[in-house]
């Protein structure tokens, strides 16, 4: 076979294409047979070529694993020592290379079955070989041997560092050099043992030695290996980096700024500060350096990308963005000053890239500095504003993308700038330029979409001008215009009746589409059809449904993932309307529900052969592509369709069965099945749809259950499987979002469901919810355990604390008085989040939570105010108006609830409130919620308050105006003073008379308000009679004739 193979070989590197693919077609007869082993062997020894001996050593790692454990004992030790021999005395290193290969892929079998016991010290002598070739190919044996048998290696770990530190540091050899930069990042990759990892932090000064030599040396791909390792580090939860993270971030911003280097290489460098801001947050504060990157990161906004950039993604400016978004959400105190000033001065700047930077920034730190944000609205608009009147385009579309990016996230505050901003947009709408048009609808669509009311006098040149813009524009200002046309209808409500008419007509065009290029705007049509039809309601849509539901679900059928999971929003918005009138389409729509929910999302992997299959490369096959036997995967991408798809359908089942409730029975079983499945799903967003819509299930399952036997038994059951699906949502899942979900879930069914339901689950409930106080649960952990945060640094986190804290009212709402044992355990770490040291957001939470607490838990409260009065009555004065109404209404629940020690404080109460009724207060619902704690004090108390001095200025601010919830209280405080005949109250019956009057005739008001006014008015004619008279005369016809309904005998 020895002497046929040599031909065949030198056959195959023939440049004869007919030559190869014949000698192609007798090597792979000939390797089924376990003697072409030692023949490759032969031929890696003896060839004359270095061509023939490398493809002899591809070929024999190739095809050694299927024949390998056949081999007799002589044979094996034979490849073992030519391998060696061919690593050590080879000339070519190519070939040398090969053989390192082989050597890889013979230790897999070999070492574990103990037959190659001598290999390790053979690499370690190699590596300290005083031949620069011999240490350089032991290395390279170190990178890909921890593949196949790493676990070998844990003995040696320690010596293996110290060798690969030695290399790294090598100073006669930049090869050897490069070689242990990519070993470390091998090792790197199979360590997973903390200890072993935090090693490495003494290998970061080589490491950005090395990069640095390889920069000026022109090898950029070798340098890149360096951020490689850098990501490996940061992901780990050890605190690895120390101080070394200043060197790296140093590093990173010479790269990401260096023109002249390839945007692959910037892009990673740049990457690296984005994984630093959002892994170790609190490593970049601590280490002063928000400030040197947003130095670098805000003008590399402004770098102009070439023109044939390949992949945009890439481009610095993009990458830059990315890292001031991601430090803007974890850092918003620290960057938002920084990024401001930067905005301000490159407003002004001559150069259009930078006016055009200047107005990215604001857009990119919208949502993570929302706050901060809506504190400056007034100069950042004029920056805003001001750009979108540029001459350049460019600054004009980045001004139209901010816009759109402040509607999204500076809600409702930016709604009050819809004077100046609505027309600067509508007249963007006219832009030259199709970018700006396209941006300017999506800002318009955000912006109109919470406006409400506000949007009416703009109402018809906005119809006007997006109804033109539909029918003689590109597909896409289409689909950007029906993206707007949606946030106008659902902000105008009925309003929006004359349009839709127009709209509806318009849309069935766009739903018969079926090309490819067509298919996005069929989507977006789909989806607007939805939201008309809930601005217009049931009786409007329901007799030309039919038509657009057939024209939905032939849609289905296109294969676009996109126009599926706008048709599943499409469903879900008509069952919302139709409500039972639903039911009709379930058999058609459930099943495209279910099959959407049960695609295959599996990970799209483009496996990569070619290194070998490409016989043209055999002579600079590089041992790094060589190094596995298995082929290399090349690409991994989420199909991020199919995820917005899933979570899309998830969610139509949930309010499908909201909304048809028994009629649901025949999905239900399969229904659940697919939600306790998605509420372990591995992506945020469909966990949470799941975690939505269980709850519905739920409510679903008790409609249908409750007419059956042994209905109760399988109610049950249901609520079990959801209620520990929640418990152990609160305990696991990492995501804030889904978690919070489930938080308000659990309250809902608290109000739904009452205690004997939910006492089984009540220790868990409670243990979960202690865990998430003390912020200790999986979606809390910090990045990083060396950096704890500084509580005067930290944020309020209002998407989960404020779910959290809610479930303490819930609880005392279901147990009453039964609640105080538990409270008990809950009230210490939720008093953490009242230190004076904590965001102004997190004392009102607690202050609210309180008082909710207070209202349902009554009498044992009373052990706690001393505790609490401190904080409520500091709380009254505070900046924010939020704050001090919650803190009016905790101080008057307090004093109903708190018994005799809350008497103490009622002289501190009252002059804390005071302010609250003077003109100062510009809050209506401050104000309210101050006369509702006044009332409830003289309610328990009316002997503790001076009325004499109390009531005037209590009086002169009703009838109240905002806060309606706070009616009941007020008004009978008031007409169980004039019940009683209070002296005090008759010296204000003309103002008495007043109030009543405005009560009477305020939509606002229930009827039990005015039944209980109406008698306090019947009393002070009864007591008075006709000395009423002038006083009922001089009030507004419609006042007079509400209060006469209620002089007797009238």
């Amino acid at each position: 076979m020895a002497q046929s193979l040599e031909l065949l070989l030198i056959q195959f590197l023939m440049p004869d294409n007919d030559a190869r693919r014949q000698a192609e077609e007798q090597i792979k007869r000939l390797a089924k047979d376990p003697q072409v082993v030692p023949a490759l062997v032969q031929h890696l020894r003896t060839a004359k070529t270095p061509n023939v001996r490398q493809l002899a050593a591809v070929l024999l790692r190739k095809k050694i694993t299927g024949h390998w454990a056949k081999l007799p004992p002589h044979v094996k030790q034979l490849v073992k020592q030519s391998l060696i021999e061919s690593i050590t005395m080879e000339h070519s290193p190519p070939v040398r290379r090969a053989s390192a290969n082989v050597v890889s892929i013979v230790a897999k079998y070999a070492v574990p079955a103990g037959e190659w016991s001598d290999l390790l010290p053979f690499l370690f002598e190699c590596s300290q070989s005083p031949q620069e070739d011999h240490r350089e190919v032991a290395l390279i044996l170190f990178s890909s041997l921890t593949e196949t048998i790493g676990s070998t290696f844990r003995p040696h770990f320690a010596q293996l560092q110290a060798l690969l530190l030695k290399c790294l540091q090598d100073e006669t050899s930049n090869r050897v050099r490069v070689a242990a930069l990519k070993a470390v990042g091998s090792f790197l990759e199979f360590t997973n043992d903390g200890a072993e990892v935090v090693k490495f932090r003494e290998f970061i000064p080589s490491i950005l030695n090395v990069s640095r030599q390889c920069l000026a040396a022109g090898e950029e791909d070798v340098a890149i290996i360096a951020f490689e390792i850098f990501d490996e580090l940061i992901e780990s939860p050890a605190p690895l980096l120390g101080d070394s993270v200043k060197s790296i971030v140093q590093f990173s911003l010479e790269v990401s700024s260096s023109q002249n280097l390839e945007s692959n290489t910037r892009h990673q460098a740049i990457q690296i500060i984005s994984w630093l801001a959002k892994y170790k947050a609190n490593s970049l504060k601590k280490h002063k350096l928000v400030t040197p990157i947003l130095q670098v990161m805000c003008p590399l906004l402004a770098e102009s990308s070439n023109v044939d950039e390949d992949d945009d993604d890439l481009a610095p400016d993009r990458a830059a963005a990315e890292v001031i978004d991601t430090m803007a959400l974890n850092l918003s105190k620290h960057v938002f000053p920084l990024v401001f000033e930067f905005a301000s001065v490159s407003s002004q700047n001559v150069n259009p890239k930078f006016r055009e930077a200047s107005v990215t920034a604001l857009g990119v730190v919208s949502e993570g500095c929302a706050e901060l944000l809506k504190g400056k609205l007034e100069p950042v608009l004029q920056i805003v504003l001001g750009a979108l009147r540029d001459p350049e385009q460019m600054v004009r579309g980045a001004a139209s993308f901010a816009l759109g990016q402040f509607a999204e996230h500076l809600q409702p505050e930016i709604i009050s700038h819809y004077a100046s901003v609505l027309p600067c947009i509508l007249k963007a709408l006219e832009d030259v330029s199709d970018e700006v048009k396209e941006k300017s609808y999506y800002a318009l669509a955000a912006f109109c979409e919470d406006m409400g009311m506000e949007i009416l006098p703009f109402l018809d040149p906005l119809m006007g001008k997006l109804l033109a813009a539909l029918q003689s524009s590109s597909r896409n200002l289409q689909e950007t215009c029906m993206s707007a046309i949606g946030s106008v209808a659902a902000a105008a409500e009925q309003a929006f009746i004359p349009y839709a008419e127009r709209v509806l007509e318009l849309m069935k065009i766009f739903m018969v589409l079926t090309s490819d290029e067509d298919l996005r705007a069929r989507a977006r049509a789909t989806e607007l059809v939805g939201i008309v039809a809930m601005s217009v309601g049931r009786t409007r849509i329901e007799p030309i449904l039919p038509a657009f539901v057939e024209a939905a679900i032939s849609g289905f059928g296109l294969e676009f993932s996109e126009l599926r999971e706008y048709t599943h929003g499409f469903f879900s918005n008509v069952a919302e309307i139709m409500d039972d009138g639903f039911v009709k389409y379930l058999p058609h729509v459930v099943p495209l529900a279910f099959s959407s929910c049960n695609l295959d999302d599996g990970s799209a992997v483009d496996i990569d052969e070619s290194d070998d299959e490409n016989v043209n490369g055999f002579g600079e096959v590089s041992s790094d592509d060589e190094a596995h036997d298995e082929p290399r995967v090349r690409n991994i991408s989420i199909r991020t369709g199919v995820l917005d798809e899933k979570a899309a359908a998830t969610q139509a089942l949930g309010l499908f069965a909201q909304h048809t409730k028994s009629s649901f029975a025949p999905y239900l079983e399969e229904s659940l099945k697919i939600l306790v499945r998605h509420s372990g799903y591995f992506h945020e967003d469909v966990r949470l749809q799941a975690i939505i819509a269980l709850k519905h299930i739920l409510a679903a399952a008790h409609a249908i259950f409750q007419c059956q036997n042994d209905g109760s038994m399988k109610a049950k059951e249901v609520l079990d499987t959801v209620m520990n699906i929640y418990i152990k949502t609160m305990n696991e899942d990492d995501d804030k979002e889904v978690v919070a979900q489930a938080c308000t879930s659990i309250d809902d069914i608290i109000k739904d469901y009452g205690y004997m339901s939910l006492e089984p689950y009540m220790s868990q409930l409670v243990d979960a919810t202690l865990t998430l106080l003390r912020e200790e649960s999986a979606c809390q952990q910090l990045e990083d355990g060396s950096d704890i945060d500084d509580d005067d640094d930290t944020e309020h986190d209002e998407i989960l604390m404020d779910a959290v804290s809610d479930l303490l009212p819930a609880f005392a709402k279901l147990m009453g008085s039964n609640f105080a044992p538990i409270f008990a355990k809950l009230f210490e770490p939720l008093m953490k989040f009242a230190k004076v040291s904590r965001p102004p957001q997190d004392r009102t939470m607690v202050v609210a939570c309180l008082a909710e607490v207070a209202q349902d838990m009554g009498a044992p409260i009373a052990s706690y105010i001393d505790r609490l009065m401190p904080l409520v009555l500091k709380e009254l004065a505070s900046s924010s108006a939020t704050n001090r109404r919650n803190a009016a209404f905790c101080a008057g629940e307090l004093a109903k609830n708190g018994g005799e020690s809350t008497l103490k404080y009622y002289n501190d109460i009252l002059r804390g409130l005071y302010p609250l009724f003077g003109e100062s207060e510009p809050d209506d619902a401050v104000r309210d919620n101050a006369a509702g704690a006044v009332a409830r004090m003289i309610m328990v108390h009316p002997q503790s308050i001076p009325l004499n001095q109390v009531l005037p200025v209590f009086l002169r601010v009703l009838p109240l105006k905002e806060d309606h919830e706070e009616s009941m209280t007020v008004y009978n405080c008031v007409s169980m003073l004039v019940l009683s005949s209070n002296s005090q109250i008759l010296s204000h019956v003309p103002e008495l008379v007043n109030i009543f009057a405005q009560v009477l005739v305020s939509p606002a008001e229930t009827s039990e308000v005015k039944a209980q006014v109406g008698r306090a008015f019947s009393h002070l004619i009864s007591l008075y009679g006709q000395e009423m008279q002038p006083l009922l005369s001089s009030l507004p016809p419609a006042h007079a004739n509400a209060l006469a309904a209620f002089v007797p005998n009238s």
